[in-house]
């Protein structure tokens, strides 16, 4: 009876040896690949899966370590090993397959695979949602961007100024991509207001309605966005706006002037508009003062242009000369 006995206790016996031998090579797997010792963790993890381990936790540790040493097509030949109908198994093996396509900026990839884990039943948990947003944002998904942070503000699972951050990029991304003055007035109607005052929005917002020939309402933005808070680079932008009505525009720069005589940027701006008013002598003293007080590529061309229209071909000379310089 015991003789009989022997070879089931002899198979049970080599597979608690086995079970411990993989136990220590997932150990030595994991201590190797979060010390960065990515072919030793990959060695390890194969050994244990030649000693019969069934779990997916080994070939997936296989497949990042293959990743990390760029070995792409032996990555997905591990990851290939752990697709079994278990829902923990999917849900690591997604995830994982998540964070190589973005490792390599394939967004959609990413997003497909987010898409799997879905259809798996699982719900968007915060690691998956931390992924997606990611996804969302090399793929310039930007209203998705959007909807993410809110759902994470909603968890509590986002730093204020984090959220803030990319709520700003997502709004800048929508705006340089607005394909006429209706759509960026459109996007406008959707920021809230402490965004759409600060001066980058302001600015690219503005130079988007410039360029798509909306200079009212690139005036209105501005003069809104710099009574709130001054700032030097975007007050530039507003001698950019010339299709409204410039005098008025003049005589509201002229009231930012009795509290910024010192501002390069405005007096820039108001030579621009004396300019485009043909007001030669004002656009004159305006400009000499903004390079006075910081000499910009941009004022020497507005000189230059100046020049020009009065027939003065060695000072246009000069003063393209002097912009070139400062473009250097």
């Amino acid at each position: 009876m015991v003789a009989a006995t022997l070879p089931e206790r002899a198979r049970r016996y080599r597979e608690h040896r086995d079970h411990e031998k993989s136990q220590a090579l997932l150990n030595d797997a994991l201590n190797a690949y979060f010390e960065g010792r990515y072919a030793a963790a990959e060695r390890a993890a194969v050994h244990a899966m030649e000693l019969g381990e069934k779990s997916s936790l080994h070939p997936i540790l296989a497949a990042s370590s293959a990743h990390e040493l760029r070995e792409f097509d032996k990555r997905d030949e591990y990851l290939a090993m752990a697709e079994h109908k278990d829902m923990g198994d999917a849900t690591m093996r997604l995830m994982a397959t998540t964070k190589f396509m973005l490792d390599q900026r394939d967004p959609e990839a990413a997003l497909d695979a987010l898409e799997k884990l879905r259809a798996t039943g699982v719900r968007s948990h915060l690691g998956a949602l931390s992924l997606e947003l990611k996804a969302q944002q090399q793929a310039g998904h930007w209203d998705r961007v959007l909807d993410i942070v809110r759902e994470l503000e909603r968890r509590d699972a986002i730093d204020v100024t984090v959220a803030a951050q990319l709520r700003q990029q997502a709004y800048l991304e929508e705006l340089r991509s607005a394909q006429d003055a209706k759509g960026v007035n459109k996007l406008l109607r959707s920021i809230p207001e402490e965004f759409k005052r600060r001066s980058k929005i302001a600015a690219t917002a503005a130079r988007a309605l410039i360029t798509h020939g909306d200079c009212a309402e690139a005036q209105r933005l501005l003069t809104d966005s710099l009574n709130v808070q001054w700032d030097s680079e975007l007050v530039t932008l507003y001698g950019d706006c010339q299709g409204g009505e410039v005098i008025a525009q003049i005589e509201q720069a002229e009231k930012w002037l009795l509290q910024h005589r010192e501002d390069a940027g405005l007096l820039l701006a108001l030579g621009k508009l004396c300019l485009h008013q043909k007001l030669w002598g004002k656009a004159q003293n305006y400009l000499d003062a903004s390079i006075s007080v910081m000499p910009s590529h941009a004022a020497y061309i507005a000189l230059a242009t100046l020049a020009e229209r009065l027939g003065k071909s060695e000072e246009t000379y000069r003063y393209h000369q002097q912009a070139m310089q400062l473009k250097k």
